[in-house]
């Protein structure tokens, strides 16, 4: 196995105001574009050759990866002119694998952290002889992902898109995202138009007698589709609870990029990563967080479980929860935001402006 499809079109809508100049692939995560991680996993597992599938904000990804010479592989873009769906971004794409028909194709999306066996997942699918093979795993509450139950043997049964009734929840088995496709399938996706693999390809393929294989491996998973789960994988990867080869560094309670700088007296732990050029004031704690390039914490200030935009400030004294500055905002001294709270890129809150509890 030695081609693959990454799929990074979305907008990532959810994330903002962390996705307003930065689509959701290439948010840093551990020091580096989170696709890095997901380039370097591959090249890890084998592969060889990666097509790209790009929408928004395509421009952005080949003047940071190149032709994937860095990272070992060959490295091609394919960008939409409108979103084609997963189904029509992998047809789309399609047309740059050079395997035969019968060749195994990994396909995966650009905003799920796993430590899955992306090798054992193709061992899997070539020993069953499969159309497509699908990581599967099991989750507490399914209800917002796509439900794939198996027989015994692994044989998909069923697809359940987002179960609306308990009735519906036959399975704590989901969809997870990776997949591998014999190169034939993805050939006989539609071209030119919207198609979803979840609600059209799979459940075509189920009723035209193919067959799909469910490979259940219970490791890491994250789906970065909310600003928490980021914070949550770059500290994952940072105290290496999660494999990656991209991460810039030794796995610790915290990584410190190169022309950052932290002051006497300053705390970091829990996996925080602290960008190029950013700047930790003296006494400040700050845990469990990403401070990106050229940002400042000011001294005293309590960071934790929070995401610091680029050239964005925050004041002394202020204290974060949960929170996301975006790029370039100026929090001022003596605030204290928790609970998700979203400062916009560029915004200005004065000191002492809000408090989620009365003054000591």
């Amino acid at each position: 196995m030695t081609e693959a499809i990454l799929l990074v079109g979305g907008q990532g809508t959810r994330l903002r105001p962390v996705t307003v100049n930065t689509p959701k692939p290439m948010v840093p995560t551990a020091g580096v574009p989170f696709l890095a991680h997901q380039i370097a996993r591959a090249a890890a597992a084998g592969v060889t050759h990666i097509v790209m599938a790009t929408c928004y904000l395509a421009e952005v990804f080949e003047p940071y990866f190149g032709d994937g010479s860095d990272f070992g592989i060959s490295l091609e873009y394919v960008v939409e002119d409108e979103p084609l769906g997963t189904g029509g971004a992998i047809r789309n794409a399609g047309q740059r694998l050079t395997g035969g028909p019968d060749s195994s194709v990994l396909v995966f999306n650009g905003d799920i952290l796993t430590g899955l066996d992306i090798a054992g997942l193709v061992r899997a699918h070539e020993s069953a002889d499969a159309d497509v093979s699908l990581h599967l795993v099991r989750v507490e509450d399914p209800r917002a992902f796509g439900l794939v139950p198996t027989d015994p043997d692994g044989r998909v049964l069923a697809f359940t898109e987002k179960p609306q009734t308990p009735e519906e929840i036959i399975t704590d088995q989901i969809n997870a995202g990776c997949y591998v496709f014999r190169r034939s399938v993805i050939d006989s996706i539609p071209a030119g138009r919207p198609v979803s693999v979840e609600r059209e390809t799979f459940p075509g393929l189920l009723a035209a007698g193919a067959t799909l294989h469910g490979v259940t491996e219970n490791t890491y998973w994250m789906d970065l589709g909310k600003p928490e789960s980021i914070i949550q994988a770059s500290a994952d990867l940072v105290r290496g609870v999660v494999p990656s080869p991209a991460v810039p560094g030794r796995r610790g309670e915290y990584l410190v990029l190169p022309g950052a700088e932290v002051e006497a007296g300053a705390k970091l732990s829990g996996g925080t990563v602290v960008g190029a050029g950013a700047r930790i004031g003296a006494g400040a704690v700050v845990q469990g967080s990403i401070v990106l390039g050229d940002a400042v914490i000011g001294a005293d200030a309590q960071v934790s479980a929070s995401l610091i935009g680029s050239r964005a400030a925050v004041g002394e004294r202020t204290v974060l929860d949960g929170t996301v500055v975006g790029d370039g905002a100026v929090v001022g001294a003596d605030n204290e935001l928790r609970a998700g709270a979203r400062v916009w890129c560029e915004a200005r809150l004065p000191d002492a402006a809000i408090r989620f509890s009365p003054d000591a």
